[in-house]
């Protein structure tokens, strides 16, 4: 019997050709994807693919929105007809929109798997086909409901990560990893072999919309850091990146403008509340960061940066009030808390 997978193709890099030094979107991309497949792997008549493509972008033009048009595009099919589903992704949001998706499709009986390439098709060192191969192979050999991302690293094996627990690329470079560099599983000639176990009893998947805020502001520090310089008027939250050891700026010496305890109390002071992300919750913090829950500000602890980002967005387009914003916060509904 043939292993069925819809294939969801939105663009990205794995969807575009090099011509004269320019990369750019190919509208026949995804034919080349499956040619190349169908070459490269010994079995491909025993893959059925059905294709769908939602929409066509560079993911560095990515939107919220077009999450949405994922997920519809998705939830249009008939899914108890596939084995798996995959989804083509370019590389530059591919972990915020990772997330986004493993948040949401936290019901999801079969698994997806997300799929990108370093470099277009046409270039022999790409990595796009052995990325979908071993999510191919996933579907078929693992066949574990949720959502993943099959990645492999310039001579590195192929992993496969957790969707809501995957890293922004690294800067300079075209690797990926986990949260605390921790994959779910590699991926080689021998098979898979599982690096962790994802939680089993503690999960508490929700049925969600298919909405993301657009009033959420991101904000990541840096030295110099000026908050006189946001409008807050637009924003119904604020969610705040950290150093890896879950600090900021806690400090007034060169203004109050530099002090994000100031902004905190100026974001309360507009009823916008103000979340802090990403730290690993311990009996032990510095002061710094004590100082800035003393003042309002509410981390979403264990999560990563792209996690809680998604998570927010979510949490204000489907409840209506703080209680069950934090609550949904706090839950684990995909496998996304780390520690």
């Amino acid at each position: 019997m043939k292993t069925s997978i819809l294939l969801v193709f939105t663009g990205g890099t794995i969807g575009s050709q090099a011509e004269n030094g320019n990369i750019d979107l190919n509208p026949n991309a995804g034919f080349k994807l499956l040619q190349l497949f169908k070459q490269r792997f010994a079995t491909a008549e025993q893959i059925s693919f059905k294709t769908l493509q939602p929409l066509q972008i560079l993911s560095e033009n990515l939107h919220p929105q077009h999450w949405t048009t994922i997920i519809n595009a998705i939830e249009a099919e008939d899914l108890s007809q596939f084995d798996g589903i995959i989804v083509t992704h370019g590389t530059d949001t591919l972990a915020f929109s990772a997330s986004a998706l493993g948040l949401y499709f936290n019901q999801l009986s079969i698994p997806l798997l997300m799929v990108s390439s370093d470099l277009p098709l046409d270039n022999p060192q790409a990595n796009g086909i052995p990325n979908l191969i071993g999510a191919v192979e996933f579907i078929r050999q693992i066949a574990e409901a949720g959502v993943f991302v099959a990645y492999q690293n310039p001579q590195q094996i192929l992993q496969i990560h957790q969707a809501t627990r995957l890293a922004q690329c690294l800067a300079l470079s075209s690797d990926f990893i986990s949260a605390q560099s921790k994959a779910y599983m590699n991926f080689t000639e021998q098979g898979f072999q599982r690096l962790s176990d994802k939680a089993a009893t503690t999960l508490k998947p929700i049925k969600l919309k298919a909405d993301f805020s657009a009033r959420i502001l991101l904000i990541k520090p840096y030295p110099g850091l000026n908050y006189d310089q946001f409008n807050l008027d637009q924003a119904d939250a604020v969610l705040h990146d950290l150093y890896h050891s879950g600090t900021a700026c806690s400090s007034d010496a060169y203004g109050q403008q530099h002090d994000l305890v100031a902004f905190i109390k100026r974001c309360r002071q507009q009823n916008i509340n103000i979340y802090l992300a990403p730290a690993i919750h311990s009996d032990s913090a510095y002061s710094s960061t004590r100082e800035l829950l003393a003042h309002g500000g509410e981390m979403i602890w264990n999560l990563s940066l792209e996690a809680a980002y998604a998570k927010l967005l979510l949490a204000y387009s489907n409840f209506n009030t703080s209680q069950a914003i934090s609550e949904f916060l706090a839950g684990d509904i995909a496998d996304e808390h780390i520690g």
